[in-house]
């Protein structure tokens, strides 16, 4: 069993940044990703890393926020930049190996315009 701790969530003003982090009870395998779930919408995949370190960005991402895993200190970071109040959700970290699936509890992230 693995926990997964989410920070870093907070509020911000459109344009603005926030750098979430993930931090494993365990040793972190497989794929660590971001999703977010917004009121009324379906979780869905903001960004992925695979163990190799091939990423995967949702497009209303692509070149604004960028993921980065950090194996030794069990953790995955996510860098928003430029954020848009379309970007307000709950962010969930995600890990993904050997058949099993773990989450986060999540961490609320909103931007005002």
């Amino acid at each position: 069993q693995v926990s997964l701790v989410e920070s870093g969530g907070g509020f911000v003003q459109a344009g603005g940044s926030l750098r979430l982090s993930c931090v494993a009870s365990r040793r972190i395998f497989g794929t660590m990703g971001w999703y977010r779930q917004a009121p009324g919408k379906q979780r869905e995949l903001v960004a992925d890393m695979s163990s190799g370190g091939i990423t995967n960005y949702a497009d209303s991402v692509k070149g604004r926020f960028t993921i980065s895993r950090d194996n030794a200190k069990k953790t995955v970071n996510l860098q928003m930049n430029n954020l848009k109040p379309e970007d307000t959700a709950v962010y969930y970290c995600r890990q993904t190996s050997f058949g099993n699936d773990y989450w986060g509890q999540g961490t609320q992230v909103t931007v005002s315009s």
